[in-house]
């Protein structure tokens, strides 16, 4: 079953799928984080497991949408935009976050009522690395996701440009998506199709039942941390033998 992640993460109905599919002594769910599925982040990812740039340090992340609808919420910047940054930090790091903080700006003229947008969020993970997110839903000019690894040789940063890239008189520039659908298209076919080859072997591939009750762990610390505006520390289970 390929499961997409929820639109309210819970940590608690989380951990009680990962113990029903841990019964059967098999996986069966694969979690919809397609990020892990982008040629960008394919290539930052084997970049990082390589270790040509040392150890990673610091994870800056972008998350920019144009505009969010009229009944989105504060906290659903985290449980429904940030997630996303949550699983790929993880994924990316081979590491758990084990602790979230939350700031908050004043909110641009440009969001809704009652919308505390932008954010700033800060991960604090198991070996030591931290991974900053700056989740902006109403930013007006276009959709951009990007990434930059500092490690203790180099940094790596993806998510610049979609499409070509112009440089003439004096100036560069190029095309932003307009939306997620557009800047992830080859992503979500990519993953897709991983789905139903493993499935065709009888296998179970891509983000785990633990990958999204982690993620959800994350959240629920991450909109605590938003209301309390303070460092809260992340709540994980011990992880099964079936997902290590």
């Amino acid at each position: 079953m390929l499961c997409e992640k929820p639109l309210t993460p819970d940590a608690a109905s989380a951990l009680r799928v990962m113990e029903a599919e841990q019964r059967t002594g098999r996986r069966l769910v694969q979690v919809g984080f397609m990020r892990r599925y982008d040629s960008e982040y394919l290539e930052l990812k084997a970049l990082l497991d390589g270790g040509a740039l040392g150890r990673p340090l610091m994870l800056h992340h972008r998350h920019r949408n144009a505009g969010s609808p009229p009944w989105f919420t504060s906290e659903m910047l985290i449980n429904d935009s940030v997630v996303h940054e949550t699983d790929v930090t993880r994924w990316l790091l081979g590491q758990e976050i084990t602790a979230v903080t939350v700031l908050r700006p004043r909110p641009s003229a440009n969001a809704p009522d009652g919308l505390d947008d932008p954010q700033f969020v800060v991960f604090e993970t198991d070996g030591g690395a931290l991974a900053d997110v700056e989740i902006y839903v109403n930013c007006r000019f276009g959709y951009q996701v990007r990434a930059e690894a500092v490690c203790e040789n180099g940094t790596a940063r993806v998510g610049d440009a979609r499409g070509m890239s112009v440089d003439t008189a004096g100036r560069w520039g190029g095309a932003i998506a307009p939306g997620f659908v557009e800047r992830f298209e080859a992503a979500y076919d990519r993953q897709v199709q991983t789905w139903v080859d493993a499935t065709r072997r009888g296998e179970v591939t891509g983000p785990s039942c633990w990958d999204g009750y982690a993620a959800a762990a994350v959240c629920e610390a991450g909109v605590r941390a938003q209301a309390a505006g303070r460092r809260v520390e992340v709540e994980l289970a011990p992880r099964p033998a079936l997902y290590r």
